[in-house]
Parts: C-alpha cells; structure tokens; sequence
C-alpha cells in the first residue's frame, strides 16, 4: 500500500515524499481510512509507530475538502500531556502543510503569553496545546471550542496519569459542534483509558496496533540485578563506558533522581543532558536541542517530561526505576 491509495491531496503527498515517507505504516493503513469517513476512532498505538501522520493527515484532508470562509478560531484541535509532543506534533503538522496556507498554533505552558495570546485573536485553523494552558485561555474567553470539528487526543494514558482527565472533558463539552474524536493511547490495558473513551467518544472503532515482527525482532531486553543503590549505580555507569551504547535515554521515577544522579555522573566524567517536568520551557528544549543535535549522548529524563518525545538512533533506554508501567 502507498500513501496515493489513500487520495490524499497532491499537496500532502508532495509533502509527504519530500518527508521521505513513501509507505504507510500499520497504523496510518488502519486509521486514515477510517478518520477520512469521520468516524470516532480509539486507537492502541506506541510512541514510533507513525501514529502523528495517522491523525494530522486526515485532519488536513478535512480542511483542504471543506475550506473555511471567515477567519476564525480552530477547526482542529490536538491535546497532548507534555509541552515537548506539543512541539514535535507542530513541527510535523507545518511540514506536512507547506503549501496550503494554513495557520497552526501551538499553545502550552512554560512560555509567554503575549505571543500565544496574539494568535488566538486571529485566525486559527490548527491547534496543537496542552490541556492545562488551553484551559487557562478557556476560562478568559480567549479561546472558543464551539468551532472545532475535529478533536484529537494524543497519549490518553499520559493524560490520565498527570491528572488531565477533568480538564480535556471540560474541553471536549466546550467543543459542541465537534464532528469528529479520536483517542490514541500506548496502551488500552485498564479501565482508566477505557472509561475516559466511553465518556469521550460516540461509538468509536477500536484500533489495536502492534509493533510488527519484523520491529520487534530489533530490540533486546534484559534486566540487570543490583545488590543495593551503590552496585545500581555501578551498573549504570558500566552500561553508560560500552563502545554499543552510543545514545542512551535513561528514565527515573522522579525528578530528585533525575539532579542526583546528573551530579553523580559528572563526577564519573559522564556528561549527560536532562529533563525534568519542573524546568522552564526554555531550558526543557536546550536540553533536549544538546542531546538531539549529539553534543551529549546521554539524556536523563523523568517519564512525564520525555513522554512520546520521538528522536532517531537511539541505542539504548535504559529504565534506572522501575517504571510505573510498561
């Protein structure tokens, strides 16, 4: 299958190969289909499995089928839990738009209001925000729901751990015209994704995606037996000396961990980028800039903070914590 089967736009294929990206992933062959014919959609769907395209596509399709008139407030709406996905998710849906004059704004935390304040007063045909800012606006009446058609909320699982289930209903109730919703998780184990669906959702098809075998195959996992905090750490920092592990993300629990142990590590002579859900915007992005662009190789990150972040040529993730869920 190739993206034309689809009868995308020529633009979005244009956009599309100039991307590199000629062959639908599972993923998109599973949703775009269905997302063109408007249907509610909950789809299962790990960070990496080129879920963005899935439902950026569509929605572009959408307003490329029925264009606008007036200017007005967003016609797409896109909620994601952490600022950083917010980014990437931007970034793509402008690549993927290029030639088709829209405008895309990108509304989060830890940054000024002025600027995103500006936008909202003028036209919006794309938003990509975090709950909790875009809630904010919301409240002052700078933002307007009634107008969205299409609602997508990205890594549901993350929003429910970080307490955003309140608000993105509050959102969705606000969003009364909307035509279309769809949900993607990185997992649909437990009630919490399931009955946030239910509440969201109008008969949703579901969509339960599996990395494919010939994926799977090429990654290995162990796990490493620490005696106590002294032998872990040892263990980390012979993990983090092999010639194999070239660029390694490395998640803790918490935050405190995540300062403890970048001093630790410096103290080895191991330099190390890392990201916590308390930093400023700016600093988020430094860090995260130095460890995409190679000037370190190593990247300490809570689970919150680097939650659905997609970077290429990753060696290896190593989990210092146990994580909260796999």
């Amino acid at each position: 299958m190739l993206f034309e089967d689809f009868h995308l736009d020529h633009s979005l294929l244009d956009s599309l190969r100039a991307m590199g990206h000629i062959t639908p992933t599972t993923i998109q062959q599973q949703t775009i289909p269905l997302a063109m014919e408007q249907e509610d959609i909950l789809a299962k769907a790990p960070t990496g499995t080129g879920k963005t395209a899935s439902f950026l596509l569509p929605a572009l399709q959408h307003l490329i089928d029925f264009p606008r008139r007036f200017e007005g407030q967003a016609r797409v709406l896109v909620l994601t839990p952490t600022r950083e996905l917010a980014s990437q998710i931007h970034r793509y849906a402008c690549h993927l738009a290029t030639d088709l004059g829209l405008d895309i704004s990108i509304v989060t935390g830890g940054v000024p209001y002025g600027p995103q304040e500006e936008a909202l007063a003028g036209n919006v045909d794309i938003m990509i925000a975090t709950p909790g800012r875009l809630m904010e606006y919301l409240d002052k009446n700078k933002f307007d729901a009634t107008e969205v058609e299409i609602m997508i909320i990205d890594e549901a699982d993350r929003m429910l751990d970080m307490g955003f289930s309140s608000v993105v209903k509050t959102i969705a109730i606000e969003a009364q015209g909307c035509k279309q919703k769809m949900l993607f998780s990185a997992t649909l184990e437990g009630g919490g994704v399931q009955r946030f669906a239910r509440e969201l959702l109008d008969d949703p098809v579901t969509i339960d995606v599996e990395a494919p075998r010939s994926e799977k195959a090429k990654i290995h996992q162990w796990i490493h037996l620490a005696d106590d905090q002294t032998h872990k750490f040892a263990l980390l920092c012979n993990l983090l000396r092999q010639e194999s592990v070239k660029r390694t993300i490395v998640f803790v629990k918490t935050r405190e961990v995540v300062a403890s142990l970048e001093g630790l590590l410096l103290k080895e002579s191991i330099s190390c980028a890392f990201m916590r859900g308390d930093m400023e915007q700016k600093k988020r992005f430094q860090a995260l800039g130095r460890f995409t662009k190679g000037e370190v190789d190593i990247l300490l990150a809570t689970d919150v903070a680097a939650r659905g972040i997609d970077i290429d040529d990753i060696t290896h993730v190593l989990n210092y914590d146990m994580p909260r869920s796999a």
